[in-house]
């Protein structure tokens, strides 16, 4: 980017003043980024009690991350002491308490504080939280996630039921399961992680399907004590296997996801051979999903299936009518009497920002933005709410790649552009409608050909018209599209001008 403005070029103004909207794993990764580079004027804003985002609100058992923990770290934050392959909740939490720890990310954080409006002043932000509180600042990073805000089936009665009834990532920890006569309801990869820690404890144990669910058979390993060793040896050795790991999971799945080719045959095959283990032929005709593998977000791991070979355990796959107070009453008339309720019914993927209002130029705001569809600028921007980044927000490539992945892309663009205000280059910059709509346009153009349109399911990366709301392309081309900035696909205001 050029320069018109009245400070010198390469001259480094006050560090900018940061408002960081939320303290999971991208707004965490931001902070840290800010701190590496000097920056040390952010703040951060948490609705819940500590940093952690998702794997701080769930705590369900069985929690556990399905990606390879080598490639669900940040890579300038490596953790040499992993424990295994795919990381459990509680020890992915503890990575970050750490990393909290080391870069004092508490110290600039507001917990159990929700941001309800940001307002855009002419050259800064103004923004309001629900403790009453305000604060000026030069940018805005929203790093409020996508599994955030739970959602709750509308089903009739469900308040009258006398035992215990919770969301999978409310629970209820005073609540012993052991014994108990348990229905979970969702086959999501919380249904499934759930249903083999509870399982095999329960007296009774009902999983209740309303749409089967494909599953990637992957089985899980411990790292011994001598990797770990070699890793604080040699912190290099992270960079390669991680390399290693993109090449065996992260590329050919997210390709996979975006085109026909042998590796959407690959993983199909995988999944249908996994799913022929099942000896029961009813059985498995009850759990064959009518859409193909990877059209909704593929569960992975193994041990599922034989579960309902167990006495204690069953398939629900008749639709809810009701739920009484001793239980629930399916479609059939039949009373299933149980003790504890788990709702694993997922979130509202949707929201984004929301129901944080902004309010940028001219009045605009985001609510009359997305009134009907959900989109952005390449994954990282909003026309017309200048100096706003957003991350993990609409059109990021989250279905085939590691949210970690995803999230330093984003963080880098984030950070190159504050480096530039910092040395004079511009005062605000949002981008233009015209490019806006025109990546847009690209972005339907190129869906019909992945998964999640030709696949023959709904899922919850569609948006409220029926478009998902993902990034259709390959990772590569996620990175390369954010390594620089086409001015003439923004508008920037220069100190003394009228902008560009």
């Amino acid at each position: 980017m050029g320069t018109t403005s009245a400070v010198p070029p390469n001259t480094t103004r006050p560090a900018p003043r940061v408002a960081i909207i939320g303290a999971g794993m991208s707004g965490v990764g931001m902070a840290i980024r800010l701190r590496q580079a000097g920056i040390d004027s952010f703040h951060l804003y948490e609705r819940n009690a500590d940093v952690g985002g998702t794997w701080f609100a769930n705590t369900y058992p069985g929690l556990a991350c399905d990606v390879p923990v080598r490639n669900y770290q940040y890579t300038f934050a490596p953790n040499p002491d992993w424990t295994s392959l795919h990381a459990s909740g509680p020890e992915i939490w503890r990575y970050f308490d750490d990393l909290a720890k080391q870069y004092r990310i508490r110290e600039a954080a507001s917990f159990g504080t929700e941001v309800t409006e940001a307002r855009w002043e002419g050259d800064h932000w103004v923004v309001v939280t629900d403790q009453g509180d305000q604060a000026e600042y030069d940018f805005v990073i929203s790093a409020t996630g996508v599994l955030v805000r739970t959602r709750t089936p509308d089903i009739p009665g469900l308040d009258t039921f006398e035992g215990e009834s919770f969301h999978s990532a409310e629970w209820n920890h005073d609540v012993d399961v052991t014994g108990k006569r348990i229905g979970v309801i969702g086959t999501g990869s919380t249904g499934l992680q759930l249903t083999k820690a509870l399982a095999p404890a329960a007296a009774k144990f009902e999983l209740y399907q309303r749409t089967p669910q494909w599953i990637l058979p992957w089985t899980n390993f411990s790292y011994p004590g001598f990797v770990k060793a070699l890793h604080r040896r040699w912190p290099g050795l992270f960079k390669w296997e991680g390399k290693a790991w993109d090449l065996v999971t992260v590329i050919p799945f997210g390709n996979a996801m975006i085109k026909a080719g042998w590796e959407r045959t690959m993983i199909a095959k995988a999944c249908e051979l996994h799913l022929a283990t099942i000896r029961d032929k009813k059985l498995r005709e009850r759990f064959t999903p009518g859409y193909q593998p990877g059209c909704k977000r593929l569960i992975v791991g193994s041990g599922f299936y034989r579960l309902f070979n167990r006495s204690n355990v069953d398939l629900v796959d008749i639709g809810i009518e009701r739920i009484e107070p001793n239980g629930i009453v399916t479609s059939d008339g039949v009373l299933h009497e149980l003790d504890v309720i788990v709702l694993a019914t997922g979130f509202d993927t949707q929201l984004y920002l929301r129901p944080m209002e902004l309010v940028g130029l001219d009045g605009l705001r985001l609510s009359k933005l997305w009134d009907s569809s959900v989109y952005s600028y390449r994954s990282v921007a909003l026309p017309g709410f200048p100096n706003v980044f957003t991350l993990i927000g609409p059109q990021s490539p989250f279905g085939n790649q590691s949210l970690f992945g995803v999230a330093e892309t984003q963080i880098a663009f984030a950070m190159n552009r504050i480096e530039e205000w910092r040395r004079g280059e511009f005062e605000s910059m949002s981008p233009t409608v015209e490019a806006t709509e025109r990546f847009n346009h690209d972005v339907r153009t190129a869906m019909p050909g992945t998964i999640w349109v030709s696949g023959g399911c709904e899922s919850w990366y569609l948006g409220p018209d029926g478009t998902p709301t993902i990034w259709p392309w390959t990772v590569a081309d996620h990175k390369t599209m954010l390594a620089t900035v086409d001015s003439g696909d923004w508008n920037i205001e220069r100190t003394g001008t009228s902008g560009c």
